[in-house]
């Protein structure tokens, strides 16, 4: 039976379950590839074109693509594996092998998908230096071999560390151009402080984006809380995006609270559905920045946004204190949690709980089998409970923040409405 509390010391992982289709691989390449000795021109064409490669539909539809991912081996490769976020099933790796072309350096692997897909990917090669294929601890070993594309320019920042990651975008997916510096368009300030925390003990490290000032400005700004931050801010660049958004007045000039979460471990305490954090996100953070800018008081016009557990977070926030945020930006919420007895513990909180005067907008990949059937609960729910005004839509893409940066900027157009200077 769900509590009233939320769970603690549960697992620490999402639930294991199996994909529930099968990858949309295709039996045959949709491009001719090379004989021995046939190579340098095949190379050539992948190195001035950028990869993944792209082909018409074997099945003749207008709005999909063969979509062929490639890696040059070396004599002593044996084995590639790609992984394109959440297009592949961890418990049936062997899916996710790429085929060599006999007697070239050509690897291979194609998929059927449609033209609106974005995604993320990264290569895992076996050079022979590790165990040998179908051991124990093969496929663990495979995962630490992670390598990017060097026949695609295009990448994004990795969470947490690392090289960039690998990223692809078919034609008719949406594009990052709002994330895009503009040296016409006024830039916001933003700057790293450590706020004090009686609630988390200690400081946290959050950063602070004042927008631009402009006649007619509101007075009172919006308040957008992002989770994540040391994601979203150093790495991916959301004052950029902010910017233009606030530039096109597709929103109103907002203030930004993007606290850090510090390491996986403290992620995983804190996001998951933790009062003590709530308390220093409603009672601490903003207190902090209305000492600062000129910020609204009024939970309608206050945003909390987190993706993944972040995502899980926003929307507990929002349920646990309604009288500070007014809006939910979530965008593949971890609505699961936790694996285990009382799973998706806060759909069944807000089941039980009479209609509260927030707004909900809520968005997953397409690609995501874990995530999906808790957010398709979620949604019932909420149109049960009489959340009329909740959005809900499913991207093609996975579990990424390719995706969610789009996705971000549509959340925030729709919950802050578009904005006209008064005269």
């Amino acid at each position: 039976m769900t509590t009233s509390e939320p769970p603690q010391d549960v697992t620490r992982r999402p639930p294991r379950i199996v994909r529930p289709d099968d990858v949309p691989r295709l039996p045959l390449p949709g491009f001719p590839l090379p004989g021995p000795g046939e190579t340098e021109d095949f190379w050539a064409r992948a190195r001035g074109t950028g990869t993944p490669l792209l082909a018409p539909d074997p099945q003749g539809s207008p709005d999909h693509s063969a979509v062929m991912f490639l890696w040059r081996g070396t004599p002593a490769t044996r084995a590639v594996q790609v992984l394109p976020n959440k297009i592949g099933d961890p418990r049936a790796p062997e899916g996710n092998m790429m085929d060599r072309v006999p007697g070239t350096d050509v690897w291979h692997w194609s998929l059927r998908l449609r033209d609106d897909w974005r995604g993320t990917y990264d290569f895992y090669v076996d050079e022979g230096d590790g165990p040998e294929p179908g051991t124990p601890g093969y496929w663990q070993w495979l995962r630490t071999q992670r390598r990017n594309d060097p026949f695609n320019s295009s990448t994004l920042p990795r969470r947490w560390d690392g090289d960039p990651v690998s990223c692809a975008e078919l034609p008719a997916a949406p594009t990052g151009q709002d994330w895009l510096p503009r040296p016409e368009v006024a830039r916001g300030r933003v700057a790293a402080h450590e706020v004090p925390s009686e609630k988390l003990g200690g400081t946290r490290r959050v950063w602070l984006y004042e927008p631009p000032y402009a006649p007619g400005h509101p007075e009172e700004l919006p308040v957008l809380v992002l989770l994540d931050g040391e994601h979203w801010q150093p790495q991916l660049g959301l004052a950029n995006l902010l910017d233009n958004l606030i530039a096109d007045g597709r929103i109103p000039p907002v203030a930004a609270l993007l606290p850090d979460s510090v390491d996986s471990g403290t992620r995983w305490t804190h996001l998951t559905c933790r009062p003590e954090f709530v308390a220093f996100l409603a009672d601490e953070l903003l207190p902090w920045a209305a000492e600062r800018l000129p910020v609204t008081g009024d939970p309608a016009r206050t945003v909390v946004a987190g993706q993944s557990l972040g995502g899980l977070c926003a929307a507990y926030a929002a349920v646990s204190a309604p009288g500070r945020f007014g809006n939910v930006l979530a965008q593949s919420g971890s609505f699961w949690w936790p694996d285990g007895p009382q799973a998706e513990w806060l759909t069944d909180r807000i089941a039980r709980t009479p209609r509260l005067p927030v707004r909900f907008w809520l968005s997953f990949g397409e690609q995501e089998w874990v995530a999906l059937p808790a957010a398709r609960r979620l949604r019932e729910v909420l149109k049960a409970a009489g959340y009329e005004d909740a959005r809900y839509r499913e991207f093609n893409g996975g579990h990424d923040y390719l995706c969610w940066r789009t996705e971000i900027a549509d959340g925030l157009v729709d919950l802050l409405g578009p904005f006209t200077p008064t005269p």
